[in-house]
């Protein structure tokens, strides 16, 4: 494929929107109790798409403004969230928010994070956070084993994918991401997550990833046709489930990384 990472999803958000899964809230009261995140801290949430990180922050009394290049995913969180006071919008990069110098309390990035610049995200961020702010990194990490779904499922992918081994490649490891806090990492944690999925709705978490073939390519539907085959033969009681891990980094960013 051959979109840049800011327009990989632009015919995804329907999709995107009704089927992605959203995070724990444990997520956010590890950051209150864990780090002491006061709980009306401005967050920044960078390259926020849809929206779905911004509710997690926004359910948790925080103010959030979404960072999103991307005019459709941008307008998607706009529906979905503009009529809550705590939430604004502005169209920026992870590299360039257009948001004031020590504006924010909290820097966020979900499952973008593995698109950005992220050495020059590192300046921005620092240059947006208020003296003593932090940066809190996270993401779902879908289990690859441990069940005849989730082994499929995996398989599936790399059989029909467009270029998915080289965006799971993307995904930073723990010793990369303590490199990329350069000494200011204060905390990591892990949390289950998942979603039980019908037919319908895994055939649409399925499409809203960017490298799964779209209506048209040759293998879209034979892609089709064997998550079929794979959900009819795991399914229990009309659903699968979707398992992850989220895990979380967070900390202070130095000015220069180890």
């Amino acid at each position: 494929m051959s979109l840049n990472s800011t327009e990989r999803f632009t015919s995804r958000v329907a999709d995107y929107v009704r089927y992605r899964p959203d995070y724990p809230v444990a997520l956010v009261e590890w950051l209150h109790r864990e780090l002491g995140v006061d709980r009306d801290t401005p967050v920044a949430d960078i390259g926020a798409g849809t929206g779905i990180s911004c509710k997690l922050f926004l359910d948790g009394g925080h103010p959030v403004t979404a960072v999103e290049p991307n005019a459709s995913m941008r307008a998607a969180s706009i529906d979905w969230l503009g009529g809550n006071p705590g939430f604004s919008a502005v169209a920026g990069t992870a590299e360039a928010t257009t948001l004031a110098d020590a504006s924010v309390g909290l820097v966020a990035a979900a499952q973008a994070f593995h698109w950005f610049d992220q050495q020059a995200v590192r300046t921005e961020w620092a240059r947006i956070l208020k003296p003593g702010g932090l940066a809190v990194v996270f993401w779902n990490s879908r289990r690859l084993s441990g069940t005849p779904f989730l082994e499929g499922y995996e398989q599936m992918l790399l059989d029909y994918g467009l270029d998915y081994t080289s965006v799971a490649e993307r995904y930073n490891d723990d010793a990369s991401m303590e490199a990329w806090f350069g000494g200011g990492l204060r905390g990591t944690a892990r949390f289950d997550h998942g979603q039980q999925l019908d037919l319908e709705a895994l055939r649409g978490r399925l499409l809203s990833s960017s490298y799964a073939p779209q209506a048209g390519h040759p293998q879209h539907a034979p892609m089709l046709e064997a998550l079929r085959k794979l959900f009819d033969a795991t399914a229990r009681d009309g659903t699968v489930s979707f398992d992850y891990d989220t895990r979380v980094f967070a900390g202070t960013l130095p000015a220069t990384a180890s």
